[in-house]
C-alpha cells in the first residue's frame, strides 16, 4: 500500500520534471541566465562595458550632428561610429553564450529522458 503511493508520487514528481525540462525558456529568461553561474562576473562586465560604449557613443553622434564644420563633424563621427560598432560587437558576443545554454539545457534533457527509459526498461519505476 505505502509503495504504490511512493510510486504514484515518484511518477508525479517525474512528470513534472519533465514538463519543466520540456519547455524551453522565453528570450529573457535566457539573458537572465547570462546572469547566473560561475561566468555569472564576466557577463555583468561585459554588460558594463557595452553600456558605457553605447553612451560614450550617442555624445559623440550628438556633437557630430551639432559641428558646424566638416573637421570637427569628422572628429566627431568617426568616434560615434567607432563607439557604436563596438557596442553592438560586445552585445553579440552573449549570443554565442545563450546558444551555449541553450544546448546544455537540451543535452541535460535527453540524458534525464535516456535514464527514465533505462529505469523503465530495467522495470525499476511502473
Amino acid at each position: 500500500m505505502d509503495e504504490a503511493r511512493i510510486d504514484a508520487a515518484i511518477a508525479a514528481e517525474e512528470r513534472e520534471l519533465l514538463r519543466q525540462i520540456a519547455q524551453e525558456p522565453g528570450y529573457f529568461a535566457q539573458v537572465g541566465g547570462l546572469f547566473t553561474g560561475r561566468t555569472a562576473w564576466v557577463n555583468l562586465l561585459l554588460l558594463v562595458v557595452q553600456t558605457a560604449l553605447f553612451i560614450a557613443s550617442v555624445y559623440a553622434a550628438v556633437a557630430f550632428f551639432g559641428a558646424d564644420n566638416p573637421l570637427t563633424a569628422l572628429r566627431w563621427g568617426l568616434p560615434a561610429a567607432t563607439l557604436l560598432l563596438m557596442a553592438v560587437i560586445v552585445k553579440i558576443a552573449f549570443l554565442p553564450i545563450m546558444h551555449i545554454n541553450r544546448v546544455e539545457r537540451t543535452l541535460a534533457r535527453l540524458a534525464t529522458l535516456i535514464a527514465l527509459d533505462r529505469d523503465r526498461a530495467n522495470g525499476t519505476h511502473d
